[in-house]
């Protein structure tokens, strides 16, 4: 269990030491990247995504985040050269949404055997977590959200080690902000190897980029996936995620929130997706990208 003790800023961290990570011994092969409309987007499985993610973190020093890329993502990126660059140098930006896959078909990248899913690539690093000694750190959700999922995570994953947990304040804070600045020393000072950024696109992948050579841990940006594993927010069933359909659940849950996404950047992607076939997209001249 974790033992919590309390401060006013909504974070925790455990303060016993914790156990050194076992580092993968095996080389890593290079990462094979495509570029999706300027985004280069990591073509790998969850297995890979996995092993890169534990191998970097066994190096504990700051620098790493992953992102979780779908079009929505895709399509804010081709508009925005900076939000592009955050996501380009990721350690990992992982295929997120089955559209990332069939473009893998389209544009003659790898044959993907599926997507990989924040919330589920969540849920398979804590299981490699677990096994080999690497503790985590949840952070974001509202306040309660990332306790309850700690003892989720927790039931699920005996062995599993949670540092500590933090449901930092909603809304814009500089960089220089002396709470944000805590919550980073926290993380840093409670051993963890990995840390889960629940934040919400595009903000997580900007904080995890900017405060990337601060936080030692690995992030991992996954969106709404602490509201998934709680129960908070119910996920797409398994065929529509499956069919590529998980975004019409979701508009149907929020349709005021999300129709603008879906309509313009849905849109938006499929006609960019087809330039770049044809040639035509000036972001899309290099296809594919290796480490």
């Amino acid at each position: 269990m974790i033992r919590i003790v309390s401060d006013t800023t909504n974070c925790f961290q455990r303060r016993e030491p914790m156990p050194e990570l076992h580092p993968n011994t095996t080389p890593l092969p290079p990462i094979e990247r495509l570029n999706i409309l300027g985004t280069h987007i990591a073509s790998v499985t969850y297995v890979e995504a996995v092993e890169a993610v534990l191998a970097r973190a066994s190096e504990r020093k700051p620098g790493a985040y992953v992102c979780a890329a779908n079009v929505h993502c895709v399509s804010m990126a081709r508009h925005d050269p900076s939000y592009r660059a955050v996501l380009n140098e990721a350690l990992l930006t992982v295929p997120d949404g089955m559209p990332l896959v069939w473009a893998h078909h389209i544009l003659g990248g790898r044959k993907l055997p599926g997507r990989v899913y924040g919330p589920t690539l969540m849920l398979e690093l804590c299981a490699a977590a677990a096994q080999r000694g690497a503790p985590i750190y949840l952070y974001g959700g509202a306040p309660g959200v990332p306790e309850q999922l700690a003892k989720i995570l927790q039931q699920g994953h005996p062995t599993l080690r949670v540092a500590g947990v933090c449901a930092p304040p909603f809304g814009e804070r500089p960089a220089d902000d002396p709470g944000l600045l805590r919550e980073i020393e926290t993380i840093n000072a409670s051993g963890a190897q990995i840390v889960f950024v629940a934040l919400g696109a595009p903000k997580q992948e900007r904080f995890m980029a900017l405060h990337a050579p601060n936080i030692v841990p690995v992030q991992i940006g996954v969106g709404a996936a602490f509201n998934f594993h709680t129960g908070t927010v119910p996920q797409a069933p398994a065929w529509m995620q499956g069919a590529g359909l998980e975004w019409l659940h979701r508009f149907c849950s929020e349709p005021r929130r999300l129709w603008k996404r879906y309509v313009f950047h849905n849109s938006h992607f499929v006609a960019r997706l087809a330039l770049q076939r044809a040639g035509l997209d000036r972001t899309g001249t290099e296809e594919r990208v290796r480490d």
